[in-house]
């Protein structure tokens, strides 16, 4: 979801990097061949993240939410030469198509894939990280905080994505609906938690940037 007015968005998205050939085909085929391609980082965001990435220049990058890859090959533009970027997902459908991508890029032997429980996983990966991007099932958002946080280096940042979850988290909170009741709780507990300074962006569907202090 947009919140811009969209003549505003498509501005912005114009007067942006142009997105790389390699994303542009992963996109397409995602639009093709995969189910709910909003799921997609997409344009705009990605080169948000890329920039985001390099500002930084990671050494290592955990991405809880792989879909189809094209995150982490945004991310992965900023990684230093020596640099790993591990990406989580739980769907092992999609592994072969995002590790298509993964191989046609340059950051080939950079990108490290698991497929399963990232609240499993997290804890077997043996390396401290300086970016982290949350982009999975809304309900364990919190439980993935709490899981990366103290495997943060000083100065790390994390990535929320969906964090205004199409304007829901503002509205009357409907009964069962457990993913904006998340994501409620979710943003209380990075603006409230003293280990981290948080700026939500109303950019997309809503991405908040945590440094960690």
């Amino acid at each position: 979801m947009n919140f811009l007015p969209e003549k505003i968005d498509n501005y912005a998205v114009k007067h942006s990097e142009k997105e790389p050939k390699l994303l542009e085909e992963l996109s397409k085929e995602t639009w093709q061949k995969v189910l709910n391609p909003r799921m997609l980082s997409g344009h705009f965001q990605g080169r948000i993240l890329s920039i985001l990435s390099k500002i930084k220049q990671p050494e290592n990058i955990l991405e809880i939410g792989t879909y189809t890859g094209y995150s982490a090959l945004c991310l992965a533009e900023g990684l230093v030469k020596k640099g790993f970027l591990h990406t989580i997902d739980c769907n092992e459908e999609l592994k072969g198509f995002s590790k298509k991508y993964f191989d046609k890029s340059d950051y080939k032997n950079q990108i490290i894939q698991h497929t399963g429980d990232a609240l499993k996983i997290i804890p077997t990966i043996n390396t401290a990280f300086d970016l982290v991007f949350i982009d999975a099932d809304k309900p364990n958002y919190s439980n993935y905080f709490h899981a990366v946080i103290n495997k943060m280096n000083k100065g790390g940042i994390i990535l929320s994505d969906n964090v205004l979850w199409s304007g829901k988290v503002t509205e009357k909170l409907q009964i069962n609906d457990e993913n904006t009741k998340e994501l409620i709780i979710y943003n209380k507990l990075l603006h409230d938690d003293i280990r981290v300074q948080t700026v939500l962006l109303p950019i997309r569907d809503g991405l908040t940037v945590s440094l960690v202090l």
